[in-house]
């Protein structure tokens, strides 16, 4: 028998580092580039991120935002005009000198984030409180120079969306940021089975030029964070930065209030590390676009078994469930089995003659790996779907089973110490970044996020009054450290 591509792949266990890139390369998902720091996606790949754009498109635009697009290449003096955004940005940029043959008379620089080249044209678009809110959406690729790459990960360039709104009121802005980080919740949770922690960045941990970041941090399996997702409160320091202001109702002029959030494929890495395995890819049912392998056991009447899995694939895309075949006889049944699961596909199906003869089928989910006989029958979509949901609400409940099971409290550093190198800690923490730089420097441990869920902080109690874990000075609330990506 031929080997698959999952034969490739080091166990978790042995190199978790190595098993991740094991799979993003086995299960075609991406590769690396011949440019240093990029990767190609590849089709399996961005096929996920397609899904996630689509749902995360439409929940945009029922939010009310609509899409435009904006140069990839930002004059050198827009980037200057905001201070602490270019200070923040300025070791990530790729600057363009040269054009046509000639050195630019002002550089350029290939778009980071897009805050500066939209502002400019928001200053010509807003005269009057009438213009506003401007809610827009842009999805585009960006470049941040990375000399430490992991393939979606981190990377020199990849692909993201950024919405920048434009507001009359600081109420309003920031009714939008924490309006969008609930999207960004319910896309992690309810679409990739990801439960995520919801909250406000520390001062030193905020996005360049944000007066608040806000953001969503979930757990991966090796006990890191990842953040999947931010949502930044400008205030009005790129109004201020690009003189855009507007005529209120009031009839004076204001700076316009703003805000910026942005997810990126990195969603893709998150989606890997939270749910798969040794044998591959785990996807949950909503972000796959192939949600059935039809595998048909060619023995006996091959003819009528083919004719019984095209007509099983036909019943299920004719109720919404995209299903496929694979009739290719230059390969076993088990070989598929083990290249389908590696590709993550949600739900395998085998038939063969005499399952048809006892109209019978055997389905296979790929979370569990646990088989289930279905009939063939009228109600065999449905049976199929019920399988589906049940596979993204256990993807779900799993992977928060497994952050409770790895979040502990601690009240001294020597126990914090230990306690961080596997999985999320909650402790007490003086407010002061002084102590928060001293336990990133000894530790690698950062603040996440300081929760906004009133569940989850009556459930750890982060209000209760304290003392610092480092310090022992007093403390207002708990937080949330962890090692991250």
């Amino acid at each position: 028998m031929p080997r698959t591509c999952a034969d490739k792949i080091t166990s978790r266990e042995a190199d978790y580092s190595q098993w991740y890139i094991d799979l993003v390369r086995s299960a075609k998902l991406a590769d690396y580039s011949d440019v240093r720091g990029c990767m190609v996606i590849r089709p399996n790949g961005y096929a996920v991120w397609e899904k996630m754009q689509a749902a995360l498109d439409r929940m945009f635009k029922e939010t009310g935002h609509v899409n435009a697009y904006f140069p990839l290449f930002i004059p050198e003096s827009f980037i200057a005009k905001e201070a602490e955004h270019i200070e923040g940005f300025a070791p990530e940029c790729a600057v363009v000198t040269h054009g046509g043959g000639e050195e630019l008379a002002e550089k350029l620089y290939v778009r980071p984030t897009s805050e500066t080249i939209i502002w400019s044209s928001y200053k010509k678009w807003i005269q009057s409180y009438r213009d506003l809110p401007l809610l827009i959406n842009q999805w585009a690729n960006v470049v941040r120079w990375e000399m430490r790459t992991r393939l979606f990960l981190r990377t020199t360039e990849f692909l993201w969306q950024e919405g920048h709104t434009a507001h009359a009121t600081p109420e309003e802005s920031q009714e939008e940021v924490m309006r969008m980080i609930r999207v960004y919740k319910t896309f992690a949770e309810e679409y990739m089975a990801m439960p995520v922690i919801m909250g406000r960045k520390t001062d030193s941990e905020k996005f360049a030029g944000a007066d608040e970041t806000y953001c969503i941090e979930a757990m991966m399996q090796d006990g890191k964070a990842l953040q999947a997702g931010t949502s930044h409160n400008l205030g009005q320091n790129f109004a201020k930065a690009f003189d855009c202001q507007f005529q209120t109702k009031e009839g004076v002029l204001d700076y316009v209030w703003a805000t910026s959030w942005g997810v990126s494929t990195r969603l893709i890495g998150a989606l890997i590390m939270a749910h798969s395995d040794d044998r591959g890819l785990v996807l949950p049912p909503k972000l796959a676009t192939r949600q059935v392998v039809i595998i048909p056991i060619l023995r006996g009447d091959k003819a009528a078994v083919l004719a019984k899995a095209e007509s099983m694939a036909a019943e299920l895309k004719e109720n919404g469930i995209p299903a496929f075949v694979d009739d290719s006889e230059q390969n076993s049944p088990g070989w598929k089995f083990a290249e389908y699961e590696l590709q993550g596909i949600p739900v395998r199906i085998e038939v063969g003659p005499r399952d048809i003869d006892k109209g019978v089928c055997i389905a296979a989910r790929r979370d569990t790996l646990e088989k289930t006989e279905l009939q063939l029958d009228a109600t065999l979509a449905v049976q199929v779907s019920g399988m589906l949901s049940a596979m993204q609400a256990d993807m779900f409940q799993k992977a928060l089973r497994f952050r409770e099971e790895n979040t502990r409290e601690v009240t001294d550093y020597e126990t914090f110490k230990s306690a961080v190198e596997e999985g999320f800690v909650i402790a007490h923490w003086d407010g002061t970044a002084e102590t928060e730089e001293k336990i990133k420097e000894e530790t690698r441990a950062t603040i996440r996020v300081l929760p906004e869920e009133s569940d989850y902080r009556e459930h750890y109690h982060m209000d209760e009054p304290g003392v610092c874990i480092f310090s022992g000075k007093p403390s207002s609330q708990k937080v949330v450290f962890a090692k991250a990506y």
